[in-house]
């Protein structure tokens, strides 16, 4: 276990490494881009005061280092300070709508995980048969196909053709769970069909390349079923990558979402995102993408340490 720990601690400073180059990169990005931020925000009517005014409040005039020890400081203690548009306090703005992205995600998740195993495994049964290969064709398309238009496609048959599903995901504070549900089923599917297609095959691939092993051709000579075969002595072992994938997954249901939101009009961090870089309000637009890469890390780090936990080999020092 202390090899495990030190594995864990390990992981984490170099993610915290990882995420202050990232803060740098996000930061200069910003600082790079062309134009006075001042007369962009308030437009070409805005008057000297008010642009000297905003310009001090975002402190414009300060040198960038120091602007952005400024920012990371905060960011360290979850301050990423107020919205260049209203002045409204960024975390008040980012935390309902994170909220609602990881409920998102959480939703596609918890249909996709379950069923790309199932049909991972399926699959692998099926090897070389016609639902393999039909199979194969599916996943590719769905994984070749752009979510945008993958929405859009959605939003055609199951919305404007047929009027099962809302076109927009609007949200309100007096709908049940269900209507949530309902309301939210076009986003959610949209990623479950990107996801379901990588995790699936990467099942597949785990588990037909153990089959060739020792201890499996062991098991079929003593006239196990193949089910039992994949079940009992495959897939256990198959984790290791199996759990690498579905982490790299989830990690796209959250910090991949900006196309999906934006299709679906969700109110999600990606939709703020959006908007924001319309609006130029840097604040939030630099707390976004370090919130989507703070989570990118952290899932990383997940995967790494339950693959050596499903794997006794790698939880001790060779």
């Amino acid at each position: 276990m202390g090899d495990v720990l030190d594995i864990i601690v390990k992981r984490l400073a170099l993610g915290a490494v990882t995420l202050l180059v990232i803060s740098i990169i996000i930061f200069g990005m910003v600082e790079l881009l062309p134009g006075d931020v001042a007369q962009a925000i308030l437009g070409q009517g805005a008057t000297a005061e008010n642009l000297a005014a905003l310009r001090a409040r975002l402190g414009l005039g300060d040198p960038a280092i120091v602007r952005y020890f400024d920012w990371l400081g905060g960011a360290v203690l979850g301050d990423f300070g107020s919205s260049a548009v209203t002045g409204t306090p960024v975390g008040d703005l980012i935390g309902p709508r994170f909220a609602n992205t990881l409920f998102l995600a959480c939703y596609a998740a918890v249909i996709a995980v379950p069923l790309a195993i199932t049909l991972g495994v399926i699959v692998a049964l099926l090897r070389n048969t016609i639902f393999d290969r039909v199979a194969n064709v599916a996943t590719l398309t769905a994984i070749s196909s752009p979510e945008f238009f993958l929405g859009y496609i959605l939003i055609l048959y199951l919305s404007v053709k047929t009027g099962y599903f809302p076109a927009i995901a609007k949200l309100s504070s007096d709908m049940t769970f269900l209507d949530l549900l309902h309301r939210t089923f076009l986003p959610a599917l949209t990623m479950v069909l990107v996801v379901v297609a990588h995790m699936m095959r990467m099942t597949r691939a785990a588990i037909i390349n153990l089959l060739a092993s020792p201890y499996i051709e062991m098991a079929r000579v003593k006239g196990m079923p193949a089910w039992k075969v994949i079940v009992k002595h495959a897939l256990p072992n198959a984790w290791a990558p199996i759990i690498n994938v579905i982490a790299l997954n989830l990690a796209y249901l959250i910090t991949g979402v900006v196309l999906v939101e934006f299709v679906f009009v969700y109110p999600g961090i990606g939709q703020l995102l959006v908007d924001s870089v319309t609006k130029r309000d840097f604040p939030i637009v630099q707390a976004c993408c370090l919130i989507f890469a703070a989570t990118f890390i952290l899932l990383n780090l997940a995967a790494d340490v339950l693959s050596i936990l499903t794997n006794p080999r790698l939880r001790h020092k060779k």
